[in-house]
């Protein structure tokens, strides 16, 4: 293991559920990883998991035996293609690990922070909404990626998942992924509507990271439980999320410091 080697944090989440967050995480990691960059994608939707049904696997293991003292985190992940795309799996019907404790937090980031770093990417799928374990994880990530669409409800849970970040945890830099839209208009401006109301009530700027169209193929992936790039590698969507993979690559170069800066302090912080 090179232990110079940086790995880029993205926290992937949402106001509402409904708006493809999950899909987009799984797609995304498989573009990073076509890239030639590793990447590990990490299932926290704790105790409602459902990338793994995406996937159509059903793991031996998951994040709840972490907590055993003798499982360690490559006993737990999931190759996806060989080598170095994987999968760390959450359980389903946990609500200890959904309660994501100060207990369970130590436990699981002592496993986890020297495992990542093997990793160029990691990817956080959050669970939808404001909840704590939402919180504590998208403040220790470098970027904080969150999934709209056009709807109303959309925008308005969005806006207060950004507003309880920002004022709670003081996270002033979010990425805006626009998805489901008709065309690019439609995406601009949606954007556009949640820029107006963070930067008129929260005096943060937020910045457009990519716009996907709206695509039946998602639905024929989803149908089928197999990631869209497999199913449909040319499809309209998945080449929205090529685009987007291509920007966080141009990105990571920009950031220098590792995941484990920010689990080391947190684990620190624990003692």
């Amino acid at each position: 293991m090179d232990i110079n080697k940086k790995t880029l944090s993205i926290a992937i989440m949402s106001g509402k559920g409904g708006v493809g967050k999950t899909n987009i995480s799984l797609n995304l990691a498989y573009a990073l990883y076509e890239l030639n960059n590793s990447a590990i994608l990490m299932d926290c939707d704790l105790g409602l998991a459902n990338l793994d049904v995406l996937l159509g696997v059903t793991p031996e293991k998951n994040l709840q035996d972490l907590l055993e003292p003798d499982i360690q985190a490559k006993d737990v992940v999931v190759s996806l293609e060989s080598p170095n795309l994987d999968f760390l799996p959450a359980a389903t019907g946990v609500p200890e690990l959904a309660n994501w404790d100060s207990d369970i937090q130590s436990v699981l980031l002592e496993k986890l922070n020297d495992f990542f770093q093997n990793y160029k990417y990691l990817l956080l799928d959050l669970g939808a909404g404001i909840n704590n374990t939402v919180t504590i994880l998208a403040t220790m990530t470098h970027l904080k990626c969150v999934v709209i669409t056009p709807e109303p409800t959309s925008l308005t849970d969005s806006y207060a998942l950004i507003k309880i970040l920002s004022s709670q945890r003081n996270v002033k830099d979010f990425l805006i992924i626009v998805n489901m839209v008709k065309n690019k208009r439609e995406g601009e401006q949606a954007f556009k509507r949640l820029q107006m109301a963070c930067e008129h009530f929260l005096g943060i700027k937020i910045t457009l990271l990519g716009i996907i169209l709206r695509d039946s193929a998602v639905t024929k992936a989803v149908l089928s439980q197999t990631p869209l790039c497999k199913l449909e590698p040319n499809s309209k969507a998945y080449k929205n999320i090529k685009k987007i993979a291509l920007k966080i690559n141009k990105i990571s170069a920009t950031i220098p410091s590792p995941i484990n800066s920010a689990l080391n302090i947190y684990l620190l912080n624990q003692k």
